[in-house]
């Protein structure tokens, strides 16, 4: 309860400064894509086609009290997709200098800071075997509970190009029991943007650690890093990305060790249609039985992406996709891999 107290009174007395109004401003977002998509998997089974749909939208509030210190959070009306549900926000300060201060629910600065690496378009995919923990993205490792914060630095910090941030997260006070809970968390994130002739460069860079418990006992965390580029020239976008770590997955209770993703991808824009590739390799070893010792089995995901995206008009992007994935699941062939295809829109405002 204390814990609790002490964080309300610095985030009242943060915002004492501001002066009443009668209302913020409000800014809307969101969007809608619908589509085809079509699914062959290994085991043999028929193909089968779907439609793939998702609705969005959500509203931005902010305001900026008269000492200048900026006031941001949002929220989600209405999200469709059922896999997702409603988002949450916290509270986002915003000073005169740049920095920004995440207050409430603030997340990772290692996830803040990961490269974005080209790969397919649309909705193409496949649902993977859930006991296969190979993860095919770079942030895998970089856990928060709500009780946290992340504080992102103005632009060209202690250098020209340079962003860096840094988080950390607290114990919510959940009792654990069957499944471990996430104790608190530690995150420190870079971006560096710089330029080598006709080519801007943006190095990414991200490094987390975390504690959690379960009914008996403190157990390892997710931990790990992540190190990437994006190399930009012209029309023409080479990026790769690599991470390496262990995570804790609460329920069901698994512990996931040497964990390793890399990805590449490519993107070129021609006039209105955007040509894009990539592929990921990802291996862990997943242990149910010893969540604090590594010698578990094998798990590997190899997946390749392209896509094409067409500007029809503003706002509106037709997408066809293609993506292919082959999976071993402890230690054999893991047949719920395949392939699968994506012809949509998507609009957006």
């Amino acid at each position: 309860m204390k814990k609790e107290l002490l964080m309300a009174s610095a985030l009242v007395s943060t915002l004492g400064a501001a002066s009443v109004a009668n209302a913020v401003t409000a800014s809307m977002t969101g969007g809608y894509h619908t589509g085809l998509k079509s699914t062959s998997l290994d085991t043999g089974a028929a193909d089968t086609v779907a439609q793939v749909a998702e609705a969005s939208f959500s509203v931005s509030l902010s305001e900026t009290t008269d000492g200048g210190v900026g006031i941001a959070s949002s929220f989600m009306l209405a999200n469709e997709d059922a896999t997702t549900g409603l988002e949450t926000s916290g509270l986002t300060l915003t000073f005169q200098d740049g920095a920004k201060l995440d207050v409430i629910n603030g997340g990772n600065a290692a996830a803040s800071h990961d490269i974005s690496v080209p790969g397919g378009a649309g909705e193409a995919g496949i649902t993977i075997t859930a006991t296969n923990r190979a993860s095919d993205g770079l942030d895998f490792f970089a856990k928060a509970t709500v009780v946290g914060f992340e504080w992102h630095s103005a632009a060209d910090f202690m250098a020209e190009g340079l962003k860096v941030g840094v988080s950390f997260s607290a114990d919510t006070g959940a009792a654990a029991d069957a499944s471990a809970t996430l104790e608190s968390s530690w995150g420190l994130g870079a971006t560096y943007v710089t330029s080598a002739g006709d080519t801007a460069l943006t190095i990414g860079a991200g490094l987390a650690d975390s504690e959690a418990k379960d009914s008996t006992n403190d157990v390892d965390g997710s931990n790990g890093f992540h190190v990437g580029f994006s190399a930009v020239t012209g029309d023409l976008t080479v990026a790769a990305g690599y991470a390496n770590g262990d995570k804790m997955i609460e329920s069901p209770e698994t512990a996931v060790f040497d964990a390793a993703v890399t990805k590449v991808g490519v993107k070129y824009v021609a006039g209105d249609v955007t040509l894009s590739a990539g592929f990921t390799s990802a291996e862990s070893d997943d242990n149910t039985s010893d969540l604090t010792a590594a010698g578990g089995t094998k798990d590997t995901q190899d997946i390749t992406e392209l896509g094409i995206s067409y500007a029809v008009a503003s706002g509106v992007t037709a997408n066809i996709g293609w993506k292919d994935i082959e999976a071993v699941n402890d230690g054999n062939a893991d047949t719920s891999g395949g392939s699968s295809w994506y012809v949509g829109a998507t609009m957006s405002f």
